[in-house]
């Protein structure tokens, strides 16, 4: 259990690969809010 191995999270590190074992945080999408329009009394 180490770099060579694709199982593990330092194989996985070195092989520069994701799975179970190294998660990525999923990114979270943004909506740009609508522009506010000021009315004129």
């Amino acid at each position: 259990m180490g770099r060579g191995d694709k199982r593990s999270r330092k194989g996985k590190i070195f092989k520069g690969s994701y799975g179970n074992s190294r998660l990525q945080r999923e990114k979270k999408v943004v909506v740009a809010a609508p522009a506010k329009v000021a009315k004129k009394a």
